[in-house]
């Protein structure tokens, strides 16, 4: 199969929670809709490394310490908001509360980029959100919809003995694992990984 040649848009944004048990073994959860999604970018975290000797540039290499992210959505839903900021839904009351003390929960972040041949889908896998800024204006003789921009950081998770930052497919991925890709959180399995 050929590869894109460009990509472009922006959807299928979905979240995984994930639990880790003592002996270190990582469990996604199913995959959750975070519809609404406007725009996603992404800034490498981890400086190069340098190192002078001999009145040269001895060595360099690269420091991958994952991402600094920005999804901006139209919406916060509920379950993200539960699930992943840690909010509190009053069921009593029917009201969300955001709580000083709460804390946040680690996710997988789901997320697909059109191309010019097919869609390329991608899985950042040990996400951590920021709550969201919040803000509105008014409406004028054209009303804007609101957006909301939530920051993450995508850092290193050891998947299997490997630590994984993110996964995506190309123009070679199996038909099963892109048709599965929303489903689970990609996990390769069998080859020592």
């Amino acid at each position: 199969m050929s590869e894109n040649k460009v990509s472009f848009g922006l959807k299928n944004a979905y979240y995984s929670k994930y639990t880790i048990s003592p002996t270190g073994e990582v469990t996604f959860l199913s995959p959750v809709p975070l519809p609404g999604a406007v725009e996603l970018t992404t800034d490498p975290r981890g400086d190069l490394i340098e190192f002078y000797a001999d009145d040269m540039l001895y060595y360099s290499a690269s420091n991958n310490q994952g991402y600094d992210g920005t999804l901006t959505i139209a919406n916060i839903p509920q379950s993200f908001a539960v699930d992943c900021l840690g909010e509190e839904f009053d069921e009593e009351d029917g009201l969300l509360h955001e709580n000083a003390d709460a804390k946040g929960s680690p996710f997988a972040l789901l997320f697909e980029f059109d191309g010019d041949v097919k869609a390329t889908r991608h899985v950042m896998y040990n996400c951590t959100a920021n709550r969201p800024t919040v803000a509105s204006s008014t409406k004028t003789n054209t009303a804007e919809p609101n957006t909301n921009e939530l920051t993450f950081v995508s850092s290193p998770i050891v998947l299997d003995g490997v630590r994984r930052v993110k996964t995506k497919t190309t123009g070679s991925t199996s038909d099963a694992i892109y048709n599965n890709w929303y489903k689970n959180v990609f996990r390769k399995t069998g080859s020592g990984d």
